[in-house]
C-alpha cells in the first residue's frame, strides 16, 4: 500500500492518462465517418474498484429484465449526463448513488478514460476510473431499473477460464466474461472490463476462438 491506497492503483492511473480510446466510427447513407463529438449524447459510467486481500474487484450491475433497453444485461453504475452535472464523474457518482445507494464521499475519483463511441444508442460515454476508499453495502433502489449489485474480483475475470468472444446480433463481435453467479457480461461493459485489465497489467492470454453464445438472441 502506498499511503491509503493499493500498490496497484498509481500504475493504473498512470496507464490511464496514457490511454487512447479505439477510434470512434458512425455509419451515415451507408458511409463510415468518423465520430464527431457535437453529434453525441454524453453519459458516464463509474468504474469502481475496491481492493481486496485477493486484489482488486469491480462494482457491477445487473439491469432490470423489464427495461425496454438492455433488459438483464449486467453494467456499470451510470447514464446519461444531466444539465446540473460538472463533469464525467459528477455524473458517474450522481448515477451510482441513485442506482446502488453507493456514497460519493466513499468515492475517490483517480481519472476518465476516453470516450467511447456507441453507434446504435448516439451515445459518448466516459468510462471514470474510481477508488473505493470505504467500501459499503450497496443495494439496486429501483427494482424497476436496478436487480442486483455484483461484486466481481478481477482476478476472476482475467481467468482465460472465464473469457471469451461473444457474436452480437449486428454480425459484429467483442469480448466476453462468464463468472460465476453472474449473467454472461458482455458488449460495452466486457469491452470497458477488457480495456481495464490491459491497462492494470491484470491480462493473462486466452483462447480468442472460444465462442460464448447470446440467450435469447
Amino acid at each position: 500500500m502506498n499511503g491509503d491506497r493499493p500498490a496497484w492503483w498509481g500504475p493504473l492511473l498512470k496507464a490511464a492518462a496514457e490511454a487512447e480510446g479505439p477510434m470512434a466510427e458512425r455509419v451515415v447513407s451507408g458511409h463510415l465517418l468518423p465520430y464527431a463529438e457535437e453529434d453525441a449524447r454524453t453519459a458516464a459510467v463509474l468504474v469502481l474498484l475496491c481492493d481486496t486481500e485477493s486484489g482488486p474487484s469491480v462494482l457491477l450491475q445487473q439491469r432490470a429484465a423489464t427495461l425496454r433497453h438492455h433488459p438483464g444485461e449486467v453494467a456499470f453504475p451510470g447514464g446519461a449526463t444531466e444539465p446540473g452535472d460538472a463533469d464525467a464523474p459528477a455524473t458517474a457518482l450522481r448515477e451510482a448513488a441513485e442506482e446502488l445507494a453507493v456514497d460519493p464521499g466513499s468515492v475517490a475519483v483517480g481519472a476518465t478514460l476516453p470516450p467511447l463511441w456507441i453507434p446504435v444508442s448516439g451515445f459518448a460515454v466516459t468510462p471514470v476510473l474510481a477508488l473505493w476508499t470505504r467500501p459499503h453495502t450497496v443495494a439496486p433502489q429501483a427494482a424497476s431499473e436496478v436487480a442486483a449489485a455484483h461484486q466481481v474480483p478481477l482476478p476472476v475475470l482475467a481467468d482465460p477460464a472465464s473469457r471469451g468472444t461473444v457474436d452480437y446480433p449486428s454480425g459484429r463481435s467483442g469480448p466476453g466474461f462468464e463468472v460465476a453467479g453472474v449473467p454472461l457480461i458482455w458488449g460495452f461493459t466486457a469491452g470497458v472490463l477488457s480495456w481495464l485489465l490491459d491497462l492494470g497489467g491484470w491480462s493473462r492470454p486466452w483462447d480468442r476462438g472460444r465462442t460464448m453464445k447470446l440467450e435469447g438472441r
